[in-house]
């Protein structure tokens, strides 16, 4: 027998823990499905639709963060330039462009193997990760998009970094 077919017995849903989490919080949410969980959460820039979902034959919690940037066809190209350029510098999770939308999605999973169950803790940081890295990069996006800036130029303006506050 391997390691791989060794199962162990789940004790519950981990969007379970999800909704737990969102309602002490008194984050609004919706259950769409037994193994999703959706909520939109307001951001410095702009709102984030945030999609947290169960997949089993992964045994992973995955979530997906997507902002209100659509690119459009002539800046596709600059955009995964710069999706790589911040994807370098991500410690966990990553930015896509899911083509389908044309929108930018920062994605990110925790790996819940042999039947471990999420702590509301995990599940906190696992947002908060998700939000803060969006919010860290989102203007890099908009540069690209809307103002024309090369990949390079875009995260040089997003990484200068200010001292003291106006």
């Amino acid at each position: 027998m391997s390691l791989m077919e060794i199962e162990a017995e789940r004790q519950s849903n981990p969007v379970d823990m999800i909704e737990f989490v969102a309602a002490n919080n008194d984050w609004s949410f919706e259950r769409s499905g037994e193994d999703e969980l959706a909520m939109t959460v307001e951001g410095r820039w702009t709102d984030y639709h945030v999609s947290f979902s169960w997949m089993e034959e992964f045994e992973a919690l995955h979530i997906a963060c997507a902002f209100d940037v659509k690119v459009p066809d002539p800046r596709v190209n600059e955009v995964i330039k710069l999706l790589s350029c911040i994807n370098g510098q991500v410690l966990m999770g990553h930015f896509d462009l899911w083509r389908q939308e044309d929108i930018v999605i920062f994605r990110q999973s925790l790996l819940l193997s042999g039947g471990a169950e999420p702590t509301n803790r995990q599940v906190e940081v696992l947002l908060s990760n998700a939000l803060d890295t969006c919010e860290a990069y989102y203007q890099a996006f908009q540069f690209v998009v809307w103002s024309g800036l090369d990949a390079n130029r875009a995260m040089e303006a997003v990484l200068f970094e200010t001292v003291g506050e106006a």
